[in-house]
């Protein structure tokens, strides 16, 4: 029985250098960047503390929750059937239509098998039967089987002079349409859905700290695998915080982060930026506090399938480790005489970027000083400078260094 949880993250994973592309530059890849799952906790069990791994929503958009004690649950599944059939999965679908049909052919054969003994049919071949060569419950099952699949062999058929299984056969029909009905509709339902086009949407393995047009911005990749896009996207992006408080239950808190580009169309990779600004929850956030946070950054692409014209989302999510500060992703798009090349072999890449190791509040009051005289913003902006400059040579130093 669990009793309490105690939030603990692990240490970020520490990356690998990686190779360099044409500029000299030192790039990721995505199989040394890419840590998942980064929260673990200490959970108090009976025997003892067992530490265990989860996140909010996983990388592949599922939710990492379970639920427990929901009142009326089968009956709340069995009311919405057409939901709950067009969710299971496809061998458990397969199998309850199989038995949809087999429980309602043995159902009218025990009933036109109960009217055949009741016309005293049954061992008797000298009277005018009920139903032609139904004699026995094998018979009888044989006919409902016939009747409700139109097969018609011909030899078992319906007298005039029984009107009890003339009803019975009306309403078995009736029955019949229903069911295929309600088959078809789900099949096509099913092999409609979301989730398989949801699959051809990738977004990034990690999402970036850098900076854009003089401010502080978190950027993460969004593509779309297949050659028919869509017709219009649009991005979400949800920052759920999860703590526990001093009575240990877990506090979750979401906020909304706005995007800048939120409606795109997916004819190319796009990266999504978020400029990180005074209703940011990211902006008093520093380097050195990035990885001691606890916090998903669940983000969402709905868009409108050009082919089926039904409406998707893909979904995923980033921790705090998987969040690089000073990267930007690598260019992937190339011009040539005919078209737009797209090399998806780049997709996970970024190269490092000069960034201050402060947070984007530090960093705009280092820009406007709100107090500050016209000479100490001179010295504040030129100290900013300095940093990014020294930065940037102690990059290019250790590139030189590793060619040589």
């Amino acid at each position: 029985m669990t009793l309490g949880v105690d939030l603990q993250e692990c240490p970020p994973l520490q990356r690998q250098a990686g190779p360099h592309n044409s500029q000299g530059r030192e790039t990721t890849q995505d199989s040394n960047m890419n840590s998942k799952a980064v929260y673990y906790s200490n959970v108090k069990t009976d025997d003892g503390y067992c530490p265990t791994k989860r996140r909010y929503v996983q990388k592949d958009g599922s939710c990492n929750i379970m639920f427990r004690h929901v009142p009326d649950e089968w009956l709340l599944y069995v009311t919405d059937i057409f939901t709950t059939l067009v969710e299971i999965r496809w061998r458990v679908m397969f199998l309850t239509f199989a038995l949809s049909y087999i429980l309602s052919w043995l159902f009218f054969g025990i009933l036109f098998w109960i009217i055949a003994l009741i016309h005293g049919d049954i061992g008797d071949t000298n009277n005018e039967p009920c139903i032609y060569d139904v004699r026995s419950f094998t018979a009888a099952f044989l006919f409902s089987l016939e009747t409700q699949t139109t097969i018609g062999y011909g030899s078992r058929g319906m007298s005039e002079n029984c009107m009890l299984a003339i009803i019975t056969v009306t309403i078995q029909d009736i029955i019949s349409i229903f069911i295929d009905t309600f088959v078809i509709g789900i099949v096509v339902a099913k092999m409609a859905s979301a989730r398989k086009r949801a699959q051809t949407i990738g977004f990034s393995n990690i999402a970036l700290l850098n900076r854009r047009n003089g401010h502080l911005c978190l950027s993460w990749r969004v593509g779309d695998f297949r050659r028919n896009h869509m017709v219009e996207g649009t991005t979400h992006a949800l920052l759920i915080r999860h703590k526990l408080n001093t009575t240990g239950k877990a506090d979750i808190t979401y906020h909304d982060l706005e995007i800048q580009n939120s409606h795109v169309i997916l004819a190319t990779p796009v990266t999504i930026i978020h400029q990180i600004n005074d209703s940011s929850p990211l902006f008093k956030m520093k380097l050195q506090e990035l990885h001691k946070e606890s916090f998903d950054l669940v983000v969402t692409f709905t868009y409108t399938d050009d082919c089926s014209g039904i409406l998707h989302q893909s979904r995923s999510s980033y921790t705090p480790s998987e969040i690089l500060w000073g990267q930007q992703f690598e260019e992937m798009v190339r011009v040539t005489q005919k078209s737009y090349r797209v090399d998806y072999a780049v997709f996970h890449r970024t190269v490092k970027v000069p960034l201050m190791k402060s947070s984007a509040e530090d960093y705009e009051l280092s820009r406007h000083p709100p107090s500050h005289t016209k000479d100490q913003r001179k010295v504040c902006s030129l100290a900013v400078e300095s940093e990014d400059i020294l930065a940037q040579n102690h990059s290019s130093i250790t590139i030189q260094q590793e060619k040589l």
